[in-house]
């Protein structure tokens, strides 16, 4: 009985140094059985989608992430790092002819998405598509432009530079996602998981992240963490290798985070 007065401190004391986000993080949301839209099972069936896009979606569950972060018919959406397409196909088809998407993608990002991107055809299959080619820190867009902002698999790409890859400031990029967001809007980010603090070193070597560091980040910029779903989770995923190995590409255990702009 001597112990629970120092134990009572020493859990207070704790308290007072957990981070600023800590407390407001949601619990995972049920996205399994969430009611799905008609836009969003009508983009699923589309006859007209590719092959090698079905073959994925078992694994990558776009019903439950598209239904998650409320994508509707008519909205303009930004699909930064958009590479081969995939999410920015099924955005189109969601959004439909009164919507729009921008699929932004960066000179580097070519060589790996280029021919894919060119199967994808978007003037002629898909013309509520706007393809974007420009460096990160090149983007401009009018404030309060976009109802979705959409980076998967993308984020931890911010947090490194090589001679093929231009070093990105992160904190100008997430300012600019802040502000080009309408109030109200979603930003929808997917990525491979890190050990937690994991530092970004492990973003060049492994192409992870610690899901803390994109929500330090994206807080930072003004931005609320409204959910997160486990609904990509892989618990057999060791955390220990690179999401390009045998082993763990299309496995990877990802996690899927919700903000807003108040």
């Amino acid at each position: 009985m001597k112990t629970v007065k120092p134990l009572i401190a020493l859990i207070s004391l704790m308290a007072l140094f957990e981070p600023a986000w800590a407390a407001d993080v949601p619990a995972n949301a049920d996205t399994q059985h969430a009611k799905l839209q008609p836009a969003i099972s009508a983009a699923l069936a589309a006859a007209e989608r590719p092959a090698a896009d079905k073959a994925r979606d078992a694994q990558r569950k776009p019903d439950v992430m598209l239904n998650f972060f409320e994508v509707e018919p008519g909205q303009k959406v930004l699909d930064i790092f958009s590479g081969g397409g995939y999410y920015t196909e099924l955005l189109a088809r969601v959004v439909g002819k009164e919507g729009t998407v921008v699929a932004h993608n960066n000179q580097a990002y070519l060589p790996f998405a280029g021919e894919e991107l060119k199967q994808r055809q978007y003037d002629k299959r898909l013309p509520n598509v706007q393809p974007l080619l420009a460096e990160a820190n090149d983007l401009r867009f009018a404030e309060a432009s976009f109802d979705r902002i959409f980076f998967v698999l993308g984020f931890h790409d911010a947090f490194f530079s090589d001679k093929d890859w231009p070093a990105i400031d992160v904190d100008k990029l997430t300012a600019l996602m802040f502000r080009s967001l309408r109030p109200g809007g979603k930003v929808a980010i997917i990525d491979h998981r890190a050990k937690a603090g994991s530092d970004i070193e492990v973003a060049k070597r492994l192409h992870r992240i610690d899901p803390a560091i994109i929500i330090e980040k994206m807080t930072a910029a003004g931005f609320v963490l409204e959910a997160q779903s486990d609904a990509l989770k892989n618990s057999a995923d060791d955390l220990e290798q690179s999401v390009f190995s045998e082993q763990m590409r299309g496995r990877s255990d990802r996690f899927v985070l919700k903000f807003t702009r108040l």
